[in-house]
């Protein structure tokens, strides 16, 4: 009787913070629909920026308070304020960029269009001013463009969900943005104890709660002309950093 009555409090905690988002997007969405029209472009998108890490912090707030998960992403707190840089995590779930942008005020990421075009998700993204990962040329330019601007950058260097661990062979992209914008590419590792929402998790499949979270700087590359160079180092040191690390929750 125990072990059902935890189970079926571990289905609405699950069913509740997926719920809860959605209410953000939908309660935010015909505020920055507003707010794209009647802003100068630089202000909507500091406010829009803004708004998204607000609306994260307190996603993240809520499932820590209902127990579903444990966070433990202080560690992100100390970039802010930090000149433009790439931040470039690995990307074991689908929580990743919402732990990075909950901790900070002024980030861009590169976004699927049709996230980008898409009702629901859509007029917050181009109110915050998110890059679209269309033409490449264009998006690198884009991306530049921004850091320039004096924003930070969320980039995963890996394009897609971590399908080989440690972690995927990596894009280029990385290092011609980085070139180009002459920022320092800040490494970041996210470790957790689940697989919940990694890629191929069902959204509604039910995982073991609370599931932890660990994040932890690495090392800061400036950029080299060298691409293919800048781009292994990288590869390397994600792949020395995360085959080492220990179970998160292990003790030491």
């Amino acid at each position: 009787m125990k072990r059902l009555l935890y189970t079926f409090l571990e289905y609405c905690a699950l069913y509740l913070g997926l719920g809860f988002l959605g209410l953000l997007c939908l309660l935010w969405m015909p505020v920055a629909t507003i707010l794209n029209v009647v802003l100068p472009r630089r202000q909507a998108g500091i406010i829009g920026r803004f708004a998204i890490m607000a609306g994260f912090y307190i996603y993240i707030r809520f499932l820590a308070l209902m127990g579903a998960c444990r966070f433990d992403i202080s560690e992100l707190d100390s970039l802010r304020g930090e000149p433009p840089m790439i931040i470039a995590p690995n990307h074991p779930c689908l929580l990743d960029a919402v732990m990075v942008i909950s901790r900070l005020p002024n980030v861009t990421c590169i976004m699927k269009a049709s996230l980008i075009d898409n009702i629901f998700l859509g007029a917050g993204a181009r109110l915050a001013q998110y890059i679209r990962n269309g033409s490449t040329i264009k998006m690198v330019l884009d991306a530049a463009n921004s850091l320039k601007s004096g924003n930070h950058l969320l980039i995963f260097p890996e394009g897609t969900r971590t399908i080989r661990p440690p972690c995927n062979p990596f894009m280029g992209g990385i290092g011609y943005i980085a070139h180009r914008a002459k920022v320092p590419v800040q490494t970041v590792f996210i470790e957790t104890d689940s697989a919940y929402l990694s890629k191929g998790w069902p959204l509604f499949r039910k995982p073991s709660m609370p599931i932890t979270y660990r994040i932890r700087l690495g090392k800061r590359f400036e950029p080299e002309g060298d691409m293919n160079a800048f781009i292994v180092k990288l590869e390397q040191h994600f792949a020395e950093e995360l085959s080492g690390m220990e179970p998160v929750g292990s003790s030491h």
